[in-house]
Order: structure tokens, then sequence, then C-alpha cells
């Protein structure tokens, strides 16, 4: 039987999107890099959209970028930061909003705990060997691990 919190979000979310649209001209999302202590990388598979991606979401009013990772990586993968996550980069995102932003964040192992955990919004997450990434990761996320991984400087565009 489908989710009934991923049916509503798909309807949702056109609805939601149109409304941003309109009314939030400048929108802010954070997204994190998580590795472990064997140099595997986090991903998540949402309920909502295909594609694997790094956990992160949308900045909400009065959050910080910081505060925003942090609440993130905690409803979508169980990731408590307990050490520094590293300011990569800022990208813009023009194609689902009028002005997106997107901060990527490094989280290096040891600087969080890991308890994975179910999420109504999260179909399935885990870590993945670069040279083994899931079928389905998104170009965007892919461009991100090679950028981070082959230490590039970041693309202005996600």
């Amino acid at each position: 039987m489908p989710d009934p919190h991923a049916i509503i979000w798909k309807i949702g979310r056109p609805l939601l999107r149109l409304y941003w649209r309109v009314s939030r001209p400048l929108t802010a999302g954070v997204r994190g890099m998580v590795f472990d202590g064997e140099g595997r990388v986090l991903l998540v598979r949402h309920t909502y959209i295909p594609g694997w991606y790094l956990p992160g979401g949308g900045v909400e009013r009065g959050e910080t970028m910081a505060l925003s990772l942090r609440r993130e990586l905690e409803e979508e993968a169980g990731v408590t930061l307990t050490g520094e996550a590293r300011l990569y980069g800022i990208y813009a995102n023009f194609r689902e909003f009028k002005s997106d932003h997107v901060a990527l964040y490094v989280v290096a192992h040891g600087d969080y705990e890991h308890e994975p955990r179910r999420s109504p919004e999260i179909a399935e997450s885990g870590f993945f060997a670069l040279d083994a990434l899931p079928e389905g990761i998104t170009p965007s996320t892919a461009r991100r691990i090679a950028e981070v991984c082959e230490g590039r400087p970041p693309d202005e565009f996600w």
C-alpha cells in the first residue's frame, strides 16, 4: 500500500512550488556531503521524487544555514553533528525556483553520530563507495561529489 504521506506530498508539491515562486522570490537550501570512515558518501532517495541526492533541504524562516543543515541531516538521515561541517560552496539553482541558492557542506567522519531512522520523506539511505554510486544518482549530486573528491573549485550552478 502506498505511503499516504508520499501521496499527499506528490499532490501538494506542485502547489507548494507555485506558492514559493510567488511568495519567495529568493530561496536558500543546504546539502550535506557526509563521509564515513571508509570514505563512502551518504545519499538519500526521497519518496516523492526519483533519484539519489545528498541529504538536505530548505532553510526555514529564522534558521541559519548551519542550523538548517543540522536539522535536515537529523530528519532525513539520522545524522547528528558533533563537530564542524565545512562550507564547500554556494551554488545557484534556477531550475526549480526564481532564485534558489544552495550551500554545500562537507562533513568528515568523526564529526557526527549516525543512527539510521525512518522518515516519511525518505525511501532509503546509505553510504556508497565513490566508485560504486547507485544507479539513478542525480547529475547535480554526481557533479558535487566529483568536485569535492577531486579537489576542484565549486561550480557556480547546482
